[in-house]
């Protein structure tokens, strides 16, 4: 926040200083009342923009699976920012305060309307005050002294440049800067802005009047006669005598279509510089997964030579029966280490598991991103087989289903000699320490 408040503040003084030394001396008046509207408008945009920049960098794909470990958590203790907290309440007071300066503003002005005499011409509403009174307008609303406007003491030209106030709604500009002023009250740019743009008002004023056949000299001589230093709302427009000066100067020059075509082109590369030293640039680096990587995810999983020794393994114990399996263990480990690593799609097109060897334990989901460390996502280790119950039969049945193989001395027996074998003698007991390979002893 405090590095976006540098950067428009910095671009509304350079804009700003622009107008000052190339435009406010112009007789481009309506021009300039633009630009000063999209001064507020670029200084508060500007510092917004942001450019992206990708720059690829070599990544690797992450592993399926996490590595279980200890999780090392580290406590972060929050401290206070007592520094912020009491900007923050100031800057909530001046909001406060400002808040309650334009609403006593528009407040006075709305009481003068609504208690003093008014009357309607050319759609613009006159209020006559008792009060002594410098003519100022608000709105469509245009404020009087009475006792003057009824001895025909004020002048036609005068009305008509109040007229014109209204008539081009010089008082939406102002409230536009005063909305901005609560808001960023500790701008000091916004005060002197309102004041070029309440000057400018003044220009386009009084250019119609001239523009309307009115005498220069006499014209000046009037505002001269109405001009005073007193104190006038600071939500409307009025003939003040400290602008008097620059605009009889600015009355009398005359700025060709040259010039004005030439200071409007200069915006350009001032907006350009603007823009590039003051927006936001962000540098995203994209991660591209090169060649090595793919080959080192790829040996993470099943290589082209383990698929193939695993097929060659599973064969083998696909077609064997159970009368004259022999079953090698470091086989049995190397199958179930190959086909751990193997992908579905290589699953799918490898031979199928051997039935008679033990059931794979599943395979646990690949953690999803952005979330934190779950002990559920780990792998389950595989339950032995349960402790033989009162029917050797039916535990026979679930070891069957398991996978286990079982043997009577050095020879493998079918699983429905094993059943027959237990249904003779019950006293039979079962040896499940070598699992899957099953002793039946006690007959």
């Amino acid at each position: 926040m405090e590095l976006y408040l540098i950067k428009s503040g910095f671009c509304n003084a350079i804009l700003f200083g622009f107008y000052k030394l190339f435009l406010e001396n112009e007789n481009m008046h309506v021009f300039k009342r633009f630009y000063l509207l999209g001064t507020l408008l670029l200084s508060f945009l500007i510092p917004l923009i942001t450019f992206k920049t990708y720059v690829e960098i070599s990544g690797t794909i992450p592993s399926v699976f996490m590595d279980s470990g200890a999780i090392s958590v580290t406590e972060i203790k929050s401290t206070t920012n007592y520094w912020s907290s009491i900007l923050w309440v100031l800057y909530a007071l001046g909001v406060v305060f400002f808040s309650i300066q334009f609403v006593k503003n528009l407040y006075q002005l709305i009481s003068k309307i609504r208690n003093n005499p008014k009357f309607t011409r050319d759609s613009i509403h006159h209020v006559l005050l008792k009060t002594p009174v410098i003519p100022h307008t608000f709105l469509n609303y245009v404020f009087l002294n009475k006792q003057q406007f009824e001895a025909k003491e004020i002048p036609d030209e005068v009305i008509q440049h109040e007229h014109i106030h209204a008539k081009q709604k010089h008082s939406l500009d102002i409230l536009v800067v005063e909305l901005l002023q609560i808001v960023f009250w500790f701008n000091p740019l916004l005060y002197f802005i309102k004041t070029s743009i309440k000057l400018n008002h003044e220009f386009l004023a009084d250019r119609a009047v001239l523009n309307q056949g009115t005498d220069t000299i006499a014209y000046q001589k009037l505002l001269l006669a109405f001009s005073s230093n007193a104190t006038t709302p600071a939500l409307a427009n009025s003939i003040n005598y400290s602008f008097i000066k620059k605009r009889f100067t600015v009355m009398k020059k005359q700025t060709s279509t040259k010039t004005i075509w030439l200071r409007s082109l200069l915006i350009l590369p001032l907006l350009t510089l603007l823009v590039y030293g003051f927006s936001t640039k962000k540098i995203i680096q994209k991660e591209v997964v090169t060649e090595q990587a793919k080959t080192e995810f790829q040996q993470k999983n099943a290589t082209k030579s383990e698929i193939q020794e695993y097929n060659t393994l599973a064969k083998k114990y696909n077609t064997m029966s159970r009368e004259n399996i022999r079953i090698i263990r470091a086989e049995v480990g190397k199958i179930t280490s190959i086909y751990n690593k193997m992908t579905a799609e290589q699953k799918e097109n490898a031979e199928p598991f051997p039935h008679i060897l033990p059931a794979q334990p599943p395979i646990p989901p690949e953690p999803p991103k952005n979330k934190e460390f779950n002990t559920t996502y780990l792998p389950k280790p595989v339950q032995s087989p349960p402790t033989p119950n009162d029917d050797p039969v039916q535990y026979i049945k679930e070891l069957s289903n398991k996978g286990a193989v079982f043997f009577m001395g050095p020879h493998p027996y079918r699983v429905e000699e094993a059943i027959e074998l237990a249904k003779k003698n019950k006293d039979i007991s079962i040896d499940v320490n070598d699992y899957p390979k099953v002793k039946l002893m006690g007959c």
